[in-house]
């Protein structure tokens, strides 16, 4: 028996919505642009399409690689 492996995303491979993350984050939309905006190792956003409107995405495991550093540097007192 064959297994689909496009039905299963990996971690490495999960798209999560802007509005999913920020959700995850206990932030509003506004809060979640000023984080963005303020911390320039956030990572960059996968845009589906070119107009304005379009959805934007971010890779989970990049989203998660971030926290983990967020979390070690407040262990570290760097925070």
């Amino acid at each position: 028996m064959q297994t689909n492996t496009l039905a299963t995303p990996t971690p490495q491979k999960t798209l999560i919505r802007l509005g999913t993350l920020a959700s995850m984050l206990d932030l509003s939309r506004s809060g979640f642009d000023k984080l963005r905006l303020r911390d320039p190792s956030f990572p960059v956003p996968i845009k589906d399409g070119e107009t304005r409107q379009a959805a934007v995405f971010f890779v989970a495991a990049e989203v998660e690689s971030w926290l983990k550093a967020k979390m070690a540097q407040r262990e570290q007192g760097a925070i």
